[in-house]
C-alpha cells in the first residue's frame, strides 16, 4: 500500500538535492542567477529574525543566498494555484541555497480564521516544504505573521506623515472614489491634502486612540494625483476597523492596508525576491515607491526586495475564486472544502493527489509571464505517472453480477476454494518497494477462488457485438489470476434481467501453472471470490464543472455543474484491500486510480475515492 510521503522523507530528500542545473529555466531562475552573479544582495545581514534597519544590522552576513516568501491571507483554504506558487517559491529557496518563509498576511481581521492558519500550514507541510531558517532543524520554525510587525507599520506611517508622505483624508469613500479620476482623466487633490505634518500625526494618532468612526477617515500616502497608475493616486495606507484580531486581539482599532503592509513584510524579512501573479504588477510603483521612502529614512535595510510577477494557474473545469469556492461550501453543492471535486489542497488531498504529482505538475506547466489555459487532463497525468510505479494494485467489481463456475465441485471438490496470487506491484522496482529489503520477494496480495466469484456486468454479453472478447455463450476467457473458464449462458428474473452467469472451469489452467498457457484465449477479465469478497463504498468522481471556464465571461458557474460529478456504488474488493488504510492509494485494475478516503474509510467500512482513470477518457 502506498501512502504520500511527507516532508523530510527519502522522496523529498531527493528533491531537496535537485539543483538549478536539472530544471528547466524561467525568467525567475535567469533574474536569480544573475542577482547571484552580480552580488545584487550580497551584503545583507541577518539577525536571526525579522526586523528594521538597526535591528538587521547587528546581524551576521545572511547565511542564505535568497530569500522567497509564500504569504496567504489565512481567510480561506489554498487551491491548485496556491500550490503553484508553494513549490515555485519553496523550489526555489531549495534550489539556490536560500530560504523561503511562510508568512501569514493578516491585516484583514473580520476575513481571518485560526482554522484557516492551521489548514495553511498543514498544506505547507504536507506539499513536501519547511520554512525552517538554514541550521535549524526542519519542523522546529513558526510561520511567521504579518500582524506582528503591527507595531513597526505604526511607526513607519508616523515617519510618512513627519516626512510630508502621508496625509490623513476625511473624504467619504464616495468623495474618493469620484475624486480619483479615471484612465482618461487625473484625479483630484482632497481638500485635506495640504494638511501639514503636525496636524495629521495628531488626527492620525487620534484614529490610534480610537477618537474617531469606522470609515470616517483613512490614511493616504502623497505621491501623484494626475499619476497614469491610477494605484499611485494617492492610495489609502491605514482604516479605522473596530474588529478583533485572531492573533492581536483589540490590540489595534486601525488596520494597515494590504498594499501598504506588504512589501514592509517583505522588508523586514529580508527578501530578496517577492514573487506574486501578475494581478499585482501595477502595484510594483507602489511597493517601490513605498519601500525607497522608508529606507531613505534608515527604517529599513538596503537593498530593498523587489517584486517580480508570473502568470497564475488558469487550470481548464476550475475555478479558483475564494468567494466562489466558498459559495458552492455554503450552498451545499459540495460537501465541504475538503471535498474531493474541489481544487482546494485538502479536496486533492482527499481525492487522491499525492505531494510529488503536484511537484510535477507545477515545474511542468513552467513559469511564464503570459497568461495561458493548462488543460486539466495535464494535472490527472501528472497524478497517473506517480502512481503508476507506487500504487499496489488490486481487483475491485464495481457494477457486480455472479458468475457460477457449474461444474467446480465435480472438478475441484465441493466447496473447494483455491488459493491464487498476485503481484501487488507488476512494476517492481526500486521507486516502487521503497523500504523494501533488496533481495525480497515482490510484495503479493492473496485471494481464493471457488464456485462462485463476482464479475462486471459489462464483461457478460448474450449476443455480443463485433469484436467482444469477453464472456458470452461459447467463448473462453481468463478469470485474471486464476483458471480459464468457458461460458454457457445465463439465468434471468421474470423481468429479463441478468441475475447470474454460467460458465465451466477448465482444469489446470491455474495462472502461474505449467497448464496455464494449455488452452489459448484472447482476454482476461477481473474478479472477486464471493467466498473472501468484502464490501465496499466506492465514490465515483468526475470532474465538478462541465464547461471548460466555468466562471468565463460573466457566466453563473452554478449552472455549469456537473451533476453526474458523484456516482455512489457498492462495490465488491479483493481481501487484501480489507486491510487499507486511510489515505493508502491503489489501482483497480481495469478502473483507474483509487485512494482509501482519509476521513470516511475505517476498518470493517471501507470507502474508496476514485483520484483518476487510467487514462484520459474526458469528453470520449
Amino acid at each position: 500500500m502506498s501512502t504520500p510521503s511527507p516532508a523530510n522523507t527519502p522522496a523529498s530528500a531527493a528533491a531537496a538535492d535537485t539543483t538549478e542545473s536539472t530544471k528547466p529555466s524561467n525568467f525567475l531562475r535567469q533574474i536569480i542567477e544573475k542577482d547571484l552573479e552580480q552580488g545584487t544582495y550580497a551584503t545583507r545581514r541577518w539577525a536571526g529574525a525579522p526586523g528594521d534597519a538597526a535591528h538587521h544590522a547587528q546581524g551576521e552576513p545572511d547565511p542564505a543566498k535568497i530569500r522567497t516568501r509564500f504569504p496567504p491571507e489565512p481567510n480561506g483554504y489554498l487551491h491548485i494555484g496556491h500550490a503553484k506558487s508553494i513549490c515555485i517559491n519553496f523550489g526555489l529557496a531549495r534550489d539556490y541555497g536560500g530560504v523561503c518563509h511562510l508568512r501569514f498576511d493578516d491585516t484583514n481581521p473580520e476575513k481571518e480564521d485560526t482554522e484557516y492558519v492551521n489548514s495553511i500550514i498543514d498544506a505547507v507541510k504536507w506539499l513536501g516544504f519547511d520554512w525552517a531558517q538554514l541550521g535549524q532543524a526542519p519542523g522546529s520554525a513558526a510561520p511567521f505573521q504579518a500582524s506582528d510587525y503591527f507595531g513597526f507599520m505604526y511607526r513607519a506611517a508616523e515617519y510618512l506623515i513627519e516626512a510630508g508622505h502621508a496625509y490623513v483624508d476625511e473624504q467619504t469613500t464616495e468623495q474618493m472614489r469620484a475624486n480619483r479620476g479615471d484612465f482618461s482623466k487625473p484625479g483630484v487633490d482632497s481638500p485635506f491634502r495640504t494638511r501639514t505634518p503636525e496636524e495629521n500625526l495628531r488626527i492620525f494618532r487620534e484614529m490610534r486612540d480610537g477618537q474617531h468612526e469606522d470609515g470616517s477617515m483613512v490614511l493616504r500616502a502623497k505621491i501623484d494625483m494626475a499619476s497614469p497608475n491610477i494605484n499611485m493616486r494617492d492610495p489609502a495606507i491605514y482604516r479605522i476597523r473596530r474588529a478583533t484580531h485572531h492573533n492581536t486581539g483589540d490590540t489595534w482599532c486601525i488596520y494597515p492596508m494590504y498594499t501598504y503592509a506588504h512589501p514592509i513584510e517583505d522588508a523586514l524579512e529580508q527578501i530578496t525576491h517577492s514573487l506574486c501573479t501578475l494581478e499585482f504588477e501595477d502595484q510594483r510603483p507602489f511597493y517601490d515607491w513605498l519601500l525607497e521612502r522608508l529606507t531613505e529614512g534608515g527604517l529599513l535595510a538596503s537593498p530593498a526586495p523587489r517584486q517580480y510577477e508570473f502568470a497564475r494557474l488558469n487550470l481548464t473545469y476550475v475555478i479558483t475564486s475564494k468567494r466562489k469556492l466558498a459559495q458552492l461550501v455554503y450552498d451545499h453543492k459540495v460537501s465541504g472544502w475538503d471535498d474531493p471535486r474541489m481544487p482546494t489542497i485538502v479536496g486533492l488531498r482527499r481525492r487522491g493527489y499525492t505531494p510529488e504529482a503536484l511537484q510535477v505538475f507545477a515545474d511542468r506547466i513552467g513559469v511564464t509571464k503570459s497568461d495561458s489555459w493548462i488543460d486539466y487532463s495535464t494535472l490527472e497525468g501528472c497524478l497517473r505517472e506517480d502512481l503508476e510505479l507506487k500504487a499496489h494494485r488490486g481487483m475491485a467489481v464495481l457494477n457486480p453480477v455472479k458468475l457460477v463456475l457449474t461444474n467446480w465441485d465435480d472438478v475441484m471438490g465441493a466447496g473447494h476454494l483455491e488459493p491464487c496470487s498476485l503481484p501487488a506491484l507488476p512494476h517492481h522496482n526500486h521507486e516502487a518497494t521503497q523500504g523494501v529489503a533488496e533481495g525480497t520477494e515482490p510484495p503479493a496480495r492473496h485471494f481464493t477462488i471457488g464456485k462462485e466469484v463476482w464479475i462486471e456486468r459489462e464483461d457478460f454479453e448474450e449476443v455480443p457485438p463485433k469484436c467482444y472478447k469477453r464472456l458470452f455463450p461459447g467463448n473462453k476467457v481468463r478469470l485474471k489470476g486464476g483458471y480459464v473458464i468457458e461460458c454457457t449462458g445465463c439465468t434471468k428474473d421474470a423481468d429479463g434481467n441478468i441475475t447470474e452467469v454460467l460458465a465451466t472451469v477448465v482444469p489446470d489452467t491455474k495462472s502461474g501453472t505449467p497448464g496455464a498457457d494449455s488452452v489459448k484465449v484472447k482476454a482476461a477479465i477481473t474478479w472477486v471470490g464471493v467466498a473472501d469478497g468484502v464490501n465496499a463504498e466506492v465514490r465515483m468522481y468526475d470532474r465538478l464543472f462541465l464547461d471548460a471556464h466555468p466562471d468565463a465571461g460573466g457566466k453563473d458557474f452554478i449552472e455549469s455543474l456537473n451533476p453526474n460529478s458523484l456516482k455512489v456504488v457498492t462495490a465488491i474488493v479483493e481481501p487484501s484491500l480489507a486491510n487499507a488504510k486511510p489515505d493508502d492509494k491503489f489501482q483497480f485494475e481495469r478502473h483507474g486510480y483509487f485512494v482509501a478516503d482519509r476521513i470516511d474509510h475505517m476498518a470493517g467500512k471501507p470507502v474508496f475515492n476514485l483520484a483518476v482513470g487510467l487514462k484520459d477518457s474526458w469528453g470520449k
